[in-house]
């Protein structure tokens, strides 16, 4: 093989259509864009613009804002978890992680700061669970089945103490 020999897949790359090439191309004289006015000249952006009124992103009030520093926790509840082992995807003898979860198909989408455990749904298997967070209900009846529940994020403060703090 040699470098000459190289060539594209047919159809790989499609032509570009030649505008302004006589009425027989299709896209002869005005090139499709209509007849005169701003929006048949060069170098238009009218996307948002109302004809001098005021536009509708402007008209409308603001509110809010992002946190760019939001953390998102994928849920996983204790009727999904169950189902899983009982399918035979999760081993009930090794210890649970997020990297399981995944693995068994409990966490979706690639987007997540962790797995936060949640107790809808019930579980009979004594499993050692280590996700970013949990809430109690779910750690109660992880405890009651046997299991434990070890949590990588710690659990915030009181909302009432955050206001007496800073106050």
């Amino acid at each position: 093989m040699k470098l000459n020999d190289l060539r594209d897949n047919p159809g790989a790359r499609r032509r570009s259509k030649r505008l302004g090439r006589g009425i027989g191309s299709g896209k002869g004289k005005t090139s499709g864009k209509g007849v005169k006015g701003q929006k048949a000249r060069e170098g238009v952006a009218l996307n948002g613009f109302e004809g001098g009124q005021l536009p509708i992103y402007r008209r409308l009030p603001k509110r809010g804002f992002v946190n760019i520093f939001r953390k998102v926790y994928a849920p996983v509840n204790l009727g999904a978890l169950e189902q899983a082992v009982a399918a035979g995807r999760i081993d009930p003898a090794q210890p649970v992680t997020e990297a399981a979860l995944r693995s068994a198909g409990l966490v979706r989408g690639g987007r997540v700061d962790g797995v936060r455990l949640l107790a809808s749904g019930s579980l009979s298997y004594a499993l050692s669970i280590t996700v970013s967070g949990a809430s109690a209900a779910a750690v109660a009846a992880v405890a009651q089945a046997g299991g434990q529940v070890t949590t990588t994020v710690p659990a915030r403060a009181a909302a009432g103490a955050d206001t007496a703090a800073s106050g």
